[in-house]
């Protein structure tokens, strides 16, 4: 049985993940077997993410310690837990739907992202389209640079017509 102060210091520990990454899923994962589970951790150690088994009353200190807004996301706290934290938005939900092609798990609870709360197994295959800061900001710059390669583009060929029309009016007044 561990004492108050453990227990305070697994509810510290769970805050300032909660506070240091910006996006967490909350699956359960119960019912792998050792050798899947190492399989998933291992693949959450490849894409950045941390995977916890948490006790749910822990968690929920957790959450009213940070004071975050996490609506729903207490209600859903029963049976088995396990948070994936990240970085990116997508990624726990696009990692989910790659191993659950030989699994039945980790089934998704719910998730934080985009400072939005998501419920529910049926979120998953939204929550793979979100398209994280990075891959947005990639989107945008390319947006922004189409029509200046357009500008760039007609000037380069429309200078070629323009050189071979002073040439021809050249030649013709000589």
């Amino acid at each position: 049985m561990k004492t108050k102060e453990d227990k305070s210091q697994i509810i510290e520990t769970i805050a300032e993940r909660l506070n240091n990454n910006q996006h967490f899923y909350l699956t359960d994962i119960s019912g792998l077997n050792a050798e899947d589970t190492s399989k998933l951790r291992r693949k959450c150690f490849e894409k950045d993410i941390q995977l916890m088994v948490v006790k749910n009353t822990l968690l929920k200190k957790a959450f009213e310690q940070t004071g975050g807004e996490y609506g729903d996301l207490i209600d859903i706290l029963k049976n088995s837990t396990s948070v994936m934290f990240t970085n990116t938005g997508n990624a726990p939900a696009r990692l989910i739907k790659e191993f659950r092609k030989g699994s039945e798990k980790p089934v998704l609870k719910g998730a934080f992202v985009e400072e939005s709360v998501y419920i529910g197994d049926d979120q998953l295959e939204m929550l793979t389209a979100i398209k994280s800061k990075n891959e947005l900001l990639g989107d945008l710059i390319g947006l922004l640079q189409s029509p200046i390669k357009n500008v760039v583009s007609q000037l380069q060929s429309g200078g070629g017509k323009i050189h071979g029309l002073l040439d021809a009016i050249k030649e013709k007044n000589s």
